[in-house]
């Protein structure tokens, strides 16, 4: 799947905030997403990302 900057995903593991939305501020060899509840960072890699996506929410 191909994912673009400003992209809502949600993880097959919630933050612990209660939030499972993420916005992703960064693409590349690196993900870097931002929980839409608490706005903490987060940033991981490139397989362990595509690997813990449940879903893309269309916006």
């Amino acid at each position: 799947m191909d994912y673009q900057l400003g992209d809502i995903v949600v993880l097959k593991k919630g933050h612990p905030c209660g939030c499972n939305e993420w916005e992703v501020i960064r693409v590349g060899a690196d993900f870097k997403v931002k929980c839409r509840g608490c706005e903490r960072i987060v940033m991981m890699p490139r397989k362990a990302f595509e690997k813990s996506v449940k879903k893309k929410i269309e916006e």
